[in-house]
C-alpha cells in the first residue's frame, strides 16, 4: 500500500492483507478493499467520532484520520474464437473480451492525518 503523510504527528496504525486494511491498535476497523473496487476510483474517508471511535465516512466523524483510495479496476483485452462463427455469417470469427486484472492492494493509497495528542 502506498502511504502518504498529509500532516505531522502520530498517525493511526494499520496493517494490510491481500485484500483488507485493518485500522487501529486494537484492530478497531477492518475494510475489505477488494470488495469495494469498481471501474472508477473509490475513496473511503476514515474519521473518529465524538467518542474517539473509528468511523467510515466524514459525515459521521469529527476528526479526519485517513483517506483510502482504491484505483479504478484495470482490464486486459483477450480475443477468443467465436464458437458460433461459420462462413458467411454476420458474426465475427473472434470475440474480444475484457478480463479484470486481479486486485492488488499494493496499488491502493492511504493518506494519513496526524492525530491530536
Amino acid at each position: 500500500m502506498i502511504e502518504i503523510v498529509k500532516t505531522p504527528g502520530t498517525h493511526i496504525s494499520y496493517t494490510t492483507t491481500k485484500k483488507n486494511i485493518i485500522l487501529g491498535a486494537d484492530e478497531d476497523l477492518s475494510i475489505n478493499l477488494q470488495n469495494r473496487e469498481k471501474d472508477e476510483v473509490v475513496t473511503i474517508d476514515i474519521c473518529t467520532d465524538q467518542n474517539g471511535e473509528l468511523t467510515m465516512g466524514a459525515a459521521a466523524g469529527l476528526r479526519y484520520v485517513a483517506e483510502i483510495e482504491i484505483p479504478a479496476r484495470q482490464y486486459v483485452e483477450t480475443r477468443e474464437k467465436n464458437k458460433s462463427y461459420h462462413e458467411g455469417a454476420d458474426q465475427s470469427e473472434y470475440i474480444t473480451k475484457l478480463k479484470p486484472v486481479p486486485f492488488n492492494i499494493d496499488l491502493c493509497t492511504i493518506r494519513l492525518w496526524g492525530l491530536e495528542e
